[in-house]
């Protein structure tokens, strides 16, 4: 099992059955693959459906049907479609239960940046301001360290997404808990130590009672 795949599994064990969740672009897209068949969770992307699964195969691919990364994704009966104002006016009122974010960096205070990347041409933030701000529970799912490092930091040195803290963060490593007292770790990954983890991240670690 690979790194994306061991923190797309935990993620999805996050998920209850009723649950209304967006997933962002990249890695937390794979969230859907893992989720057990007995429980039903509604899929929102941003630019507009209610309802989105993976898609059931190849030859299934269809232009009208897409993610918010341009994906060509399936639809799970009663699915629904809307416009892109309709579909922020969900994010922004709060209507969603879970936003599932990728993530360049999280710091001590749980603060989330993950829009722009030095050297490189982007679009702009999109919806992760808006999701980070409106969903009830954000989860980041990213890999513990990129080529330049840590990317649980003692402080974002990138723009921030926003100034909410988010509630979890996801990584082939660890499950970390952002609190008001800084970041717990609650646990670590199948065969990853404890000191492995303390080793791989810049921030500092508070245990949690399970690993005390």
């Amino acid at each position: 099992m690979n790194g994306r795949e061991v923190i797309a599994r935990r993620v999805a064990a996050e998920l209850k059955d009723g649950d209304r969740v967006n997933l962002g672009i990249g890695l937390p897209t794979l969230v859907a693959k893992y989720l057990p068949t007995s429980l039903h969770v509604f899929f929102h992307s941003e630019n507009g459906i209610m309802g989105m699964s993976p898609l059931p195969g190849e030859g299934f691919e269809d232009v009208n049907l897409i993610d918010a990364g341009g994906r060509p994704v399936g639809a799970l009966p009663g699915a629904c479609a809307f416009d892109s104002a309709f579909s922020f006016g969900l994010i922004r009122g709060g209507h969603l239960d879970v936003t599932v974010l990728g993530g360049l960096e999280v710091d001590e205070e749980g603060r989330l940046a993950n829009w722009m990347v030095p050297g490189e041409k982007i679009p702009g933030m999109g919806g992760a301001m808006d999701l980070v701000t409106g969903a009830r529970r954000v989860i980041v799912a990213m890999t513990h360290r990129s080529r330049n490092g840590s990317k649980l930091v003692p402080r974002c040195t990138l723009p921030l997404t926003s100034i909410r803290r988010v509630d979890l963060v996801v990584t082939e490593l660890a499950v970390i808990r952002p609190t008001e007292a800084g970041l717990v770790l609650e646990e670590t990954a199948p065969g990853v130590a404890v000191q492995e983890v303390i080793d791989a991240t810049d921030a500092a670690l508070t245990l949690g009672a399970a690993l005390r």
